[in-house]
């Protein structure tokens, strides 16, 4: 097979013609499907236990999609057995090998994208757009990882001294478990995923309780591959039940993880307290959100500035670990850019994702509560400028929110809310702008809009964060394009989508031979 360079894959435009008739399809097609039992699956066996727990529609939260299969700690017990046993043969396994796995994998997503967009739709709350940039991101994670792990697999160039000969190559850890998030439940899942077995590790996925359905669907993919058995194992359950236990266990080498600071640094926790019997130091690879925003200067253009506050803001609800909450504007700008931005914001629309709204739900009632609650906490912050009203009734909808005159120290100005909430600050200068910017303790993405090339330079070595773009919106980072991760307590700091993330999986071993 040959491997072509490395291109990110075309969107589609699923509302017109053939594209759309066929999501019509799928998503009547997976209508007959709701109910469905999802089982386990651990060493090439489906599961099925007594437990399961739902997977609801949040556009309708009434609407059961399907349940799943629940694990125990001797569930969990199983898997690593059966990863640690596969480890033995899938590690010898050429890097090349191992990639072409992946490729097949991308060529089965890319026949199955209506199917995969449609329960992004159901089980999500995407739109059409932001579910197709999710399979988007799926496919290129897989092409990416791919050819990344062949160039790692290649004879790695170091010095040579007379009579010795000398080599350096990487080698897998051992068994990685996976924790992806709900909110990328398909692309970070297989990113994940992708990234651990293509140097040559065994994992346990354990998906997020709301987002379950998607994560089997991924299984599926993998079980289509025909990988040997006992790689790829998916252990849905509870975190309280199997979460410490598996970030804990002595045989588990490292653990991937995207999701809440919260949960990211409890399993921090938990992975660095050496158990008994355990013989390696885990390690943590983990992205954990932010507090983003958009920086506006007294130069920059207005329009566009306004066009990427709101896209940063409010796209799939403001539930993106990029989303841009915070828009810090000169004051000379400042009322002028607030009018286009309240403007733009009150033209979305808000509803079910069936009918492609610019908004649907956020993704369930503990979501719902706790943005409701921040939004009355900003009424007694700052002056409501657009917004402010929610309703749970059927699904779980907020309209998209946007308080102005924030000061720099409040809480909504701080915390992250992770919905369509938009707090604005007005600064008097440039700098005092920046400062405000780096006043979170998050630093995953930012957005700097100015026509003055040292403000640019000053940003890039001053604002605190992983991604930082210049007269753009801060999300929507493409794979292999804008690598993308942050630090401080947005996470590690490992850049996705690069030769450089799949470091994160491997050890370097040096041989010496003496001729």
């Amino acid at each position: 097979m040959a491997i072509h360079p490395f291109k990110n894959e075309k969107s589609d435009d699923w509302e017109k013609g053939e594209r759309n008739a066929e999501l019509q399809q799928a998503l009547a097609s997976i209508r007959e499907q709701f109910s469905t039992n999802y089982p386990l699956y651990i060493n090439g066996e489906e599961i099925y236990t007594e437990k399961t727990v739902p997977s609801y529609n949040p556009s309708n939260h009434e609407q059961v999609l399907g349940y799943v299969s629940q694990a125990r700690k001797h569930d969990v017990g199983k898997a690593i057995d059966a990863a640690e046993k596969a480890f033995e043969d899938w590690r010898l396994r050429s890097f090349k090998d191992r990639a072409m796995y992946l490729l097949k994998a991308a060529e089965i997503m890319r026949r199955r994208k209506a199917e995969l967009v449609a329960w992004q739709i159901y089980e999500v709350g995407k739109n059409y757009y932001e579910a197709d940039g999710e399979i988007l991101e799926a496919i290129d994670f897989l092409e990416m990882y791919a050819r990344k792990a062949i160039a790692l697999g290649e004879e790695q160039c170091v010095n040579t001294s007379p009579g010795i000969e000398n080599r350096l190559e990487y080698l897998p850890l051992g068994i990685g478990v996976i924790i992806p998030p709900w909110n990328f439940p398909l692309a970070i899942l297989t990113g994940m995923t992708a990234s651990a077995i293509v140097t040559g590790n065994t994992v346990l996925i354990k998906p997020s309780i709301v987002t379950p359905i998607t994560g089997y669907k991924f299984m599926e993919i993998m079980q289509e591959l025909h990988l040997p058995d006992g790689v790829v194992n998916f252990v849905p359950g509870s975190s309280r039940e199997i979460g410490d236990f598996m970030v804990g266990h002595k045989d588990v080498n490292f653990i991937s993880f995207t999701g809440s600071k919260e949960v990211g640094l409890h399993i921090d926790e938990i992975a660095h307290q050496r158990t008994k019997g355990q013989r390696w130091i885990k390690r943590v690879v983990s992205e954990m959100g932010g507090k983003n925003g958009v920086v506006v200067d007294e130069t920059a253009d207005l329009d566009a500035a306004a066009e990427a506050i709101v896209t940063s803001a409010f796209r799939f609800q403001g539930q993106k670990c990029s989303a841009g909450s915070r828009a810090i504007i000169h004051e000379e700008v400042y009322g002028a850019l607030i009018e286009k931005i309240v403007e733009r914001t009150a033209t979305l629309k808000v509803g079910n994702t069936l009918e492609n709204p610019d908004l649907g739900p956020v993704i369930d009632e503990k979501a719902y509560n706790n943005i409701v609650n921040y939004i009355e906490l900003g009424k007694k912050e700052a002056s409501l400028a657009l917004g402010g009203s929610s309703d749970n009734g059927v699904g779980y909808y907020i309209e998209p929110t946007i308080f102005k005159d924030v000061a720099p120290e409040s809480r909504i100005m701080r915390e992250e809310i992770f919905g369509p909430v938009l707090a604005i600050c007005k600064v008097s200068n440039f700098e005092e702008g920046i400062r405000v910017y780096n006043d979170t303790e998050y630093g995953l993405t930012g957005a700097l809009f100015t026509k003055d090339r040292e403000r640019m330079a000053y940003a890039r070595m001053h604002m605190r964060c992983g991604n930082l773009f210049f007269n753009s919106k801060c999300t929507g980072a493409i794979v292999g394009v804008q690598p993308f991760g942050g630090y401080y307590m947005s996470g590690t700091g490992a850049k996705t989508g690069t030769g450089e993330y799949l470091l994160n999986f491997v050890q370097a071993k040096t041989t010496s031979e003496k001729l």
